[in-house]
């Protein structure tokens, strides 16, 4: 008897202590550290390809600046569409935003167009249009180390998560070394496809993991409510 409960504890207290130490970690499996909190929304008076708004909240987001030089960097959004997008499009509130300059509307479309063979539903991929100087001042926004190329363009690419906070690697590893990751390489596709798809995965993980945890809450207060009327019924 003794022996079950000394099980029974240890099987109660373990995944609360791996929490813990998984919680206190500057970066590990479970939590993607945060770059920068409460960022700007993209303005509703941009334009998209298909006329509606395109926003960040409430989405996770892989946020990117493709410039006016969209066909001659079609490669980079094509490594994305294939690392990133299509091993991830099947998530509730993923999706990929673009910000371009206006007047690069054409060959945003083409881009689209030519990704409809390699992917089942492009639903996820939002170009998002207006002027270069809004472009700028919306990237300067966030603060970053990075900087703009001359054709308001960057090949890389950011995470942002569903309350507009902008997601990376921050702080010691787990091999105690000192990291700072803001956005990755779309030019490299090992980039992608090792820390990136890491990345993404812990953040969609962490939403997963918050979802269920509330669902259970609301489960048990359901049945505790269900348990009080039992018991107010059984008391008349």
């Amino acid at each position: 008897m003794k022996k079950n409960k000394i099980v029974l504890l240890f099987l109660f207290v373990f995944p609360i202590l791996t929490y813990l130490i998984f919680a206190t970690a500057k970066h590990n499996s479970l939590f993607l550290p945060t770059i920068s909190k409460n960022n700007n929304e993209i303005p509703t008076n941009w334009t998209s390809l298909n006329g509606e708004a395109v926003q960040l909240k409430n989405k996770i987001t892989i946020l990117g600046f493709v410039g006016d030089s969209v066909s001659l960097n079609k490669g980079n959004l094509f490594n994305l569409n294939q690392k990133i997008y299509n091993k991830y499009f099947g998530f509730k509130d993923f999706q990929l935003v673009m910000i371009a300059p206006l007047g690069t509307e054409k060959e945003c479309q083409n881009i689209l167009n030519q990704l409809k063979g390699l992917s089942e539903d492009l639903g996820g991929w939002h170009f998002v249009f207006t002027t270069k100087e809004n472009i700028k001042n919306y990237y300067n926004s966030y603060n970053l180390q990075g900087k703009l190329d001359e054709t308001a363009g960057t090949p890389m690419v950011m995470i942002i998560d569903k309350e507009l906070n902008h997601r990376g690697r921050k702080g010691e590893n787990k091999k105690g070394e000192q990291e700072y990751k803001e956005s990755y390489n779309t030019i490299s596709a090992a980039d992608l496809h090792n820390e990136m798809s890491d990345d993404v995965k812990i953040i969609l993980r962490e939403y997963r993991l918050a979802l269920k945890k509330n669902n259970e809450r609301k489960d048990s207060f359901r049945d505790k409510i269900k348990e009080q009327q039992q018991n107010n019924q059984n008391e008349r």
